[in-house]
């Protein structure tokens, strides 16, 4: 029994240990196959980085090729690099010294008081006295003029009760202390349009070869029949808004419009005021041979745009007659075409130098060089505070008060006085100041010495060409405004119609009247004159 026992346990540890045994070599054939797996993996991997090896040294033997090659351009790369990065320091710096100088520069014009353009005026100093309007105190008030005549009576009743006495009209209170009073009131009557239809009759003059027809005074002379007209009210109102009040074309037609109720285009008024124009040639050319005769004239210009393109407005003028005139030129010639080559008078003009070559006596408006010296003062305080400035300054003010008090004056009191005037003027003009502004004041002090005190010794001469900058101020205005005229026909007509208006406003003429009297004896084929005519003056 112990036998079969040791038997079968020998058996069954046989059968473990072959258990056991294949067990091992089952897992060392699975150890084996995942070291073969892992070995062929190796391999590829082996190969793979092999052949990038390959190709990184041929590509790094290819890019030590090229560095070669480019070796010379990183170099200078290189010392490009250096150049832009010291200039850039270079240029950072400056930059730094540039703010700092720019803020010192505005620190220092914030300190200063801002200049005002030339086209803006300055505002008024609050410390500054300011006159208080109106009429002073104890001076009668100045009222409403009454008029010469009534031309209607109207009653103006208050109700009536029962018995017929007066009452309230609120309250229905009879009213004590009754009164009646007269309240005067001056009204325009609304205008309205009138069409006539003047009937006339033509025929032919075998002694003027040519066909005649009649024609009222007031009728304008026929054109674009059969169509109708513009009558000579309507024709001298257009002239007057557009020449005298500076309204533009557009404006005008509206205004024309909206009161009287007449239709017409603002092409329609062009076209009649350059027809205005040509039948008051005559008088503008009358105007212009008065001036050349007057003893005393003002002479002035201003741009003034033709089609957009810049030209000149000229006026000439004396204390009747007033002249302008658009020309492309601003030079002697048109000075020349005015007055003549030679002109008998004293021309009163600034200091431009287009005025110098005409052969006539002149006087410098003294007001031009006062302002000059304010403006140049202006611009550099050394100049203004210099002795030069002060001193000119005070003569040129002292001579024109001096004309001012010549009518209460006894004569050899005030001809000593303009004796030593003309001779402080002429020591002021001779000295060398060392000081630029002051220097080329003084060279024109000399220039023009002889043409500063002709107004001191001619009575008719004024000191100063305020009237001509008077006269091109409603122009300026109108300039700015209507921005010129479109044509040279246009730029003509309006200096014609602004002559003949002013010349009238200078007379104290109605303007009105005087126009349409003026195209009525045009159109009668009068010889021109009204403006100038010396007996109907004088009368």
């Amino acid at each position: 029994m112990l036998a079969v026992a040791m038997d079968g346990e020998a058996k069954i540890h046989r059968n473990k240990l072959t258990a056991n045994a294949a067990a091992d070599r089952s897992v060392r054939a699975a150890h084996y196959r995942d070291l073969v797996k892992r070995f062929n993996y190796f391999i590829k991997r082996y190969d793979k980085l092999t052949d990038e090896l390959s190709h990184y040294r041929s590509r790094c033997s290819h890019l030590e090729g090229q560095l070669q090659v480019m070796g010379p351009e990183v170099y200078q790369a290189y010392q490009k690099i250096d150049q832009q990065r010291k200039q850039l320091d270079k240029l950072t710096a400056e930059n730094m010294a540039l703010r700092k100088e720019l803020a010192g520069i505005k620190e220092k014009l914030n300190q200063q008081p801002k200049v005002v353009p030339s086209f803006v005026k300055a505002n008024v100093p609050k410390d500054k006295p300011r006159q208080r309007p109106g009429r002073k105190v104890g001076h009668a008030a100045a009222l409403r003029a009454m008029p010469e005549h009534i031309d209607e009576h109207i009653d103006v009743p208050v109700p009536r009760d029962a018995v017929g006495a007066a009452c309230c009209p609120k309250c229905s209170v009879q009213l004590a202390e009754v009164e009646t009073h007269d309240r005067i009131v001056e009204d325009i009557i609304p205008s309205k349009v009138v069409t006539r239809c003047y009937h006339t009759i033509s025929g032919y003059c075998p002694g003027c070869r040519k066909r005649i027809e009649s024609r009222a005074p007031e009728q304008p002379p026929a054109v674009d029949i059969p169509h109708g007209q513009i009558g000579i009210n309507a024709l001298v109102t257009a002239a007057l808004l557009r020449i005298q009040y500076r309204l533009p074309y557009r404006l005008g037609t509206q205004l024309l419009a909206d009161l009287p109720g007449v239709t017409i285009s603002p092409g329609a008024v062009t076209k009649q005021i350059r027809r205005m124009s040509h039948w008051l040639e005559g008088e503008y050319d009358r105007l212009q041979v008065f001036l050349r005769c007057a003893p005393v004239a003002h002479m002035d210009e201003t741009t003034w745009r033709v089609n957009g393109i810049n030209q000149w407005l000229w006026t000439l003028l004396d204390d009747r007659y007033t002249l302008f005139h658009v020309d492309k030129s601003r030079g002697q010639k048109v000075v020349e075409k005015l007055l003549g080559e030679v002109f008998g008078g004293v021309l009163v003009s600034d200091f431009y130098c287009g005025y110098s070559r005409l052969s006539a006596r002149k006087q410098k408006c003294l007001v031009h060089l006062l302002r000059e010296l304010k403006e140049t003062g202006i611009k550099s305080p050394a100049f203004g505070k210099g002795s030069f400035c002060r001193r000119l300054k005070r003569l040129l003010k002292e001579m024109l008060l001096l004309k001012k008090n010549k009518p209460a004056m006894e004569v050899p009191d005030y001809q000593r006085r303009g004796k030593q005037m003309e001779a402080r003027l002429q020591d002021i003009a001779r000295q060398y100041w060392h000081e630029a502004h002051a220097d080329r004041l003084a060279a024109r002090l000399r220039k023009h010495e002889k043409e500063l005190t002709v107004f001191l010794w001619e009575d008719a001469v004024e000191g100063t060409n305020n009237a001509a900058e008077r006269a091109l101020r409603p122009a300026v205005v109108m300039r700015k405004i209507t921005g010129g005229s479109r044509s040279e026909r246009g730029a003509r007509a309006t200096a014609v119609l602004m002559s003949v208006l002013r010349t009238a406003r200078q007379q104290n003429r109605p303007l009105f009247e005087t126009l349409k009297t003026l195209l009525m004896n045009a159109w009668a084929g009068k010889n021109p004159g009204l403006l100038t005519d010396v007996l109907l003056d004088s009368s």
